[in-house]
């Protein structure tokens, strides 16, 4: 089922019961949808459970909930403009059950994949109307009283009481269809008797009886009718085809050239003829002479074409045959028949009957050839002749499939819009098939936009977090103003790059020298930093700033900045880097952290905290790791290795006591 009727079950439970039952009702049932997509398919059994599963928290009857899912989904599809259609199908209730089918069949466009009913309308009297049912869906028999009831009362103004008063294979709560040993599945048939005043609607009925004026015309000759008429069938009591316009005839002879052309008149209709709708409809008078506002649908039986059905109808290998029995209309369509088998050659494969296997997807294919011809019209008893006559049209939707069948414009109706609507429909096709090309090209361009955008959305993220922590970035994103922290404590790294530049050289390859020296200097530094570990904060000239414990807290942010730089002294001593030397001091305490600037944002510690670290490096030794008194002592209980250096004046400071940091921790 597609998943408006769900959406409907779901709104309507939700204001009906509230949201606390809808969340238990897909509790129990394990529904894991927290919302329905209006064309997508769900499974058919989904709606009985939700009906048994309301039913267990509200005490209300299986068959009461099913009834009012029905009323639900009439009351929902309201919004989406299907009201107008139902209002449109005529001026009274009668006239939509006659059209439901009608429905069902234009709303296939928009859901392709819709398991419609067929429902039919039987009898009519001024108390009400009975109609038939047919699914292939069990257990829905009371959601359908309940749209039936909802569009009485909500189009017509009509309270309606309807009740089941014959059924065949429905079981009540499921979906998956009667179990059966027989191939293929059963038919659910129900017949339904809907009580309500429609006594208005059968003192206005059309044909009842006979107009006076009608009772003086004339009789028409049947021929003349089938002359205006050319795709026409008439039926005796026994469904036998008595007479039949001249176009049904000669498409029938085009689509069974092996067959005696003069078979068609007088042989049971289902045997040339297959009904596609009404679903499993009994061929018989008694259900025909009820079934007069129904529209049918007859698909052509074909015997296929193949060069012996050709031969044998060229030599006229027919029991009584006899050529000058045949009508003009009988002789050209076996000359267009045979013109199309020399237009259209088969292989022995084909002759034989068997399908082609498609190389592409390995499946057999149907053999080439005309298509089946589908007929839709309406039965029509005619008192006169005693007759039911089947007054269609063949369905062709645009020139491609009117040469599909085998058939010219000049073979249809000559009145009515046939062959406009066949025009219309192929320069529909063509439009459409223009609007798709440029739609096609413009789904290629906006990709690749797309792709383009998210390179660029990429780019910008990797470059915003190169100047700002992800986390406070992700803050600023949302307009939240909280964009500077204090931390109570962290370790501040300082590390500066030495004998890089003279100043006293004048010369621009000696300065561009020293940019390219530092570049890979501080490109493996970078190397060096774990995140969320330790991270790079700034670089200002030679000097190279980092810290642990922001803006990720960090409770070991002493030892992870002693480890970053324990790893980056051991890889520059390792490398022959000349003159270049480098020297790195730490310090741990209190910082505020925050962004600074808009046009080139940057994320800036401040503190005493950071001005102690900076003091540790300037007054570091090539090639040592300075650390202040707090720092060295928190490493040491966790067994780093470090020397005392003395008091050193520090700048700012006075005398501090500091530590020349040795060796990690032991190993193990």
């Amino acid at each position: 089922m597609y998943g408006m009727l769900y959406e409907s079950v779901q709104h309507y439970v939700q204001e009906e019961y509230g949201v606390d039952v809808w969340k238990k009702v897909c509790h129990i049932i394990d529904c894991k949808h927290n919302s329905f997509k209006t064309h997508q398919i769900y499974p058919d059994k989904l709606m009985p459970d939700i009906a048994a599963a309301l039913s267990a928290c509200t005490g209300e009857s299986f068959d009461f909930c099913m009834n009012f899912f029905g009323k639900c989904f009439v009351r929902f599809f309201s919004n989406f403009g299907y009201d107008k259609m139902i209002r449109s199908t005529g001026r009274y209730f009668c006239d939509f059950l006659q059209s439901i089918d009608n429905i069902h069949l234009i709303m296939r466009f928009t859901y392709p994949k819709m398991k419609s009913p067929s429902m039919q309308l039987t009898n009519m009297d001024d108390d009400g109307a009975v109609i038939l049912y047919r699914s292939s869906r069990t257990g829905m028999s009371k959601y359908l009283i309940g749209q039936m009831t909802e569009v009485a009362r909500e189009f017509y103004g009509l309270g309606i009481k309807a009740y089941v008063i014959e059924s065949q294979n429905d079981i009540t709560g499921g979906t998956a269809g009667p179990i059966k040993l027989a191939d293929g599945p059963l038919t659910v048939i129900v017949k339904y008797r809907l009580d309500f005043d429609n006594r208005e609607y059968m003192a206005k009925r059309v044909n009842t009886e006979a107009h006076p004026s009608q009772l003086r015309m004339p009789t028409v000759n049947l021929n003349v009718f089938l002359d205006l008429f050319p795709f026409t069938i008439v039926l005796n009591h026994d469904m036998k085809i008595t007479h039949a316009g001249e176009k049904i005839v000669e498409t029938w002879i085009m689509h069974n050239p092996g067959a005696n052309p003069k078979g068609f008149i007088g042989t049971h209709v289902m045997d040339l003829f297959h009904c596609r709708r009404p679903k499993d409809t009994t061929i018989d008078w008694a259900t025909l002479i009820q079934m007069r506002a129904v529209l049918f649908e007859f698909e052509l039986i074909r015997t296929g074409h193949n060069r012996a059905a050709y031969d044998a109808v060229l030599n006229m290998d027919f029991e009584n045959y006899d050529e000058m029995d045949l009508n003009e209309a009988q002789t050209m369509a076996l000359a267009k028949a045979k013109e199309f088998n020399d237009a259209h050659p088969v292989d022995k494969d084909e002759a034989s009957g068997e399908d082609e296997i498609d190389p592409a997807t390995g499946e057999r294919r149907s053999s080439q050839g005309l298509r089946s011809i589908l007929l839709k019209g309406q039965m029509f008893y005619i008192k006169d002749v005693d007759s039911l006559i089947f007054l269609c049209s063949p369905l062709i939707e645009n020139l491609d499939e009117l040469h599909g069948i085998g058939l010219y414009l000049n073979d249809l109706n000559p009145h009515g819009l046939s062959r406009e609507l066949v025009m219309a429909g192929w320069q529909h096709c063509s439009k459409l098939e223009i609007m798709f090309e440029k739609e096609e090209q413009r789904s290629d361009e906006l990709e690749k936009s797309l792709e383009l955008a998210d390179s660029w959305k990429r780019q910008g993220d990797e470059l915003l977090y190169s100047m700002i922590p992800r986390p406070i970035a992700e803050r600023m994103r949302h307009s939240q103003e909280q964009v500077c922290q204090s931390f109570e404590e962290v370790s501040v790294i300082f590390l500066e790059v030495l004998n890089v530049y003279d100043g006293g050289l004048n010369s621009i390859q000696g300065a561009m020298q020293a940019v390219n020296t530092l570049n890979k200097v501080f490109s493996s530094l970078d190397e060096e930093i774990i995140s969320p570990f330790v991270y790079k904060v700034e670089t200002v000239g030679m000097v190279y700033m980092a810290v642990s414990g922001a803006p990720d807290v960090n409770p070991l942010h002493a030892e992870h900045a002693c480890d970053m730089a324990l790893r980056v002294m051991k890889k520059f001593k390792t490398h022959d880097m000349g003159e270049v030397a480098i020297r790195v001091g730490i310090n741990s305490g209190p910082v505020v952290a925050g962004v600074v600037g808009q046009k080139v944002p940057r994320y800036c510690l401040f503190g005493d905290t950071v001005n102690t670290a900076s003091r540790m490096e300037s007054s570091s030794d090539p090639w040592k790791i300075q650390l202040s008194t707090y720092t060295a002592e928190k490493v040491r209980q966790v067994g780093y290795k470090v020397e005392s250096r003395g008091t050193v004046k520090v700048k700012g400071k006075g005398e501090m006591e500091t530590y020349w940091l040795l060796e990690g921790p032991p190993e193990g």
